[in-house]
């Protein structure tokens, strides 16, 4: 039976601008802190994996610090970055409550079908596990969300292009590689899944959709949905020749084709 993994955010929505960035911005403000990131000033931090890990690039810059009450060991900085990054998450699944970011084409489609169907689905990220289960649970509902585990935040100690959640996944869910098949949306993420050994469907999403993703199994703008948003083709190695939106019988020929057609 085929499984499924999937990103979350520029997954299961594009969480990214409409959610994570104004959470950031919040934190700022709520904090005092002398910054505020532009659209492009966060495209460029997407390169890092993981929330923490943005505002610990903060500590860089000594106006920052000494707002922040001067920590100098590093478990001050820690401290510092860890009370930054609860109230960046409590914003952040605020946010998602209120219904600021839709789901993204064919998400809730593809996972209840799967799961109709008997295939296993799960979501692995390097987001806050709260911040994923808000995503999870605007994008598909809470009964169906209830249905899939999520690998998130520090469940690992190295985050993506690390493929050490995706291989935390499929171990814990004893899964089949060649059975398996990774959503994702962007290079990181593609890197994480392919050192996992893992067949990858990347959907771009708008801070995504220059990068490089050779090795990828498919390459399209979103899943797409029959009768609503119709997927465009950009990368198609294996000719599965997908025609509006993916189906699960595309998806499941795509899982163990693990790094395209050379």
């Amino acid at each position: 039976m085929t499984a499924l993994i999937f990103d979350c955010d520029g997954v299961l929505g594009d969480t990214e601008r409409d959610g994570h960035l104004p959470a950031f911005n919040a934190t700022f403000e709520h904090f005092g802190l002398p910054v505020r990131w532009s659209v492009e000033d966060y495209g460029q931090l997407l390169k890092i994996g993981g929330g923490k890990e943005r505002l610990a690039t903060l500590l860089d810059d000594p106006e920052v610090v000494r707002a922040a009450g001067s920590p100098s060991t590093d478990e001050e900085r820690a401290q510092v970055v860890a009370a930054w990054h609860q109230y960046k998450t409590k914003t952040f699944t605020d946010l998602i409550a209120d219904g600021v970011v839709p789901p993204r084409p064919g998400i809730r489609r593809i996972i209840t079908d799967a799961l109709r169907e008997g295939w296993t689905v799960a979501v692995a990220s390097t987001s806050a596990e709260p911040s994923v289960r808000a995503v999870l649970t605007g994008a598909v509902g809470a009964e169906v969300a209830a249905r899939v585990p999520v690998f998130a935040g520090d469940v690992v100690p190295r985050k993506k292009p690390d493929p050490a959640v995706y291989e935390l996944a499929v171990h814990q869910l004893a899964l089949v590689p060649d059975h398996t098949l990774v959503i994702e949306d962007s290079s990181n993420g593609l890197l994480a899944a392919s050192g996992a050994g893992l067949s990858t469907v990347v959907t771009v999403s708008g801070y995504t959709r220059d990068e490089d993703f050779t090795g990828a199994a498919l390459v399209v703008s979103s899943l797409g949905d029959p009768g609503g948003e119709q997927l465009e083709v950009l990368a198609d190695p294996w000719n599965i020749g997908p025609v509006g939106a993916l189906t699960l019988t595309e998806l499941a020929e795509l899982a163990g084709r693990n790094g395209g057609r050379t």
